[in-house]
């Protein structure tokens, strides 16, 4: 089934979100150890940002790395930001051909020192493209976030160049590693899990959320379609009736 046909061009979100979860149980499933799914999962994303594209999302976020993923085995971490490092390093060409900035939102500083550097060159060299942003959410939490925000703005009162009469959503919505980038309309999680595990908190408040039992190294380009297919047969009324949005 062409998937893309039934898909409303005109109606896609500009921003999609997606939490990949599942690597470690296809792994056990095909009888290896939790980093031999986060390898397959690499091509996920790829099918997944080649899908981004032909739809002309202009924004991809995944949530890549946590900053409660650090409590996970020592080998697993390693094993992920090694992974890390040799996809960004062997992806840049191909995102510059394609036309596709990379950016991160999370604690860099808390990465070793080889993915900051990776990670920074990257950015800098796919930093002219306009086609499609791919953001990679790395040691990140939005418990962090939010008071990281929450800790800048109160400096900015004790400085007193803020009052917190000047505080409001945009105000508060610029002092996130998000600024300049829209809020997702569409968060999608995969492998049945319900739940948004700390990621975007401020910026899912009127996403529609799509969950999946397919686990992440399985999902490809058709099973995006499928959510924004999903998403479109949706009426988003961000608190008003229906007969609000038909005036």
């Amino acid at each position: 089934m062409d998937f893309l046909k039934q898909i409303d061009l005109s109606n896609v979100p500009e921003h999609i979100a997606v939490i990949m979860d599942g690597n470690g149980r296809w792994a056990k499933q095909q009888g290896h150890e939790r980093l031999y799914g986060h390898n397959f999962g690499v091509e996920s994303v790829r099918e997944v940002l080649k899908g981004a594209m032909e739809l002309k999302v202009k924004y991809l976020t995944l949530y890549a790395f946590s900053t409660e993923n650090w409590n996970r085995p020592k080998e697993e971490v390693e094993g992920l930001m090694d992974l890390l490092v040799r996809t960004i390093g062997g992806e840049i060409d191909e995102l510059n051909e394609k036309g596709i900035r990379l950016m991160t939102i999370g604690d860099m500083n808390g990465l070793p020192d080889s993915c900051q550097v990776e990670l920074k060159r990257a950015m800098e060299l796919t930093a002219h493209n306009q086609d499609t942003t791919l953001i990679l959410a790395l040691n990140y939490s939005a418990r962090w976030e939010i008071m990281a925000a929450t800790k800048r703005l109160a400096e900015e009162i004790q400085n007193g160049t803020l009052t917190a009469d000047q505080i409001d959503d945009k105000k508060f919505s610029n002092s996130l590693t998000t600024v300049g980038i829209p809020d997702p309309e569409l968060l999608i999680r995969t492998s049945g899990e319900h739940r948004v595990s700390n990621f975007l908190l401020w910026q899912i408040a009127y996403a529609e959320f799509y969950f999946t039992d397919v686990l992440w190294p399985d999902f490809k380009k058709e099973d995006l379609f499928k959510a924004v297919i999903d998403y479109q047969s949706r009426e988003r009324r961000f608190g008003m009736v229906s007969e609000q949005l038909t005036k």
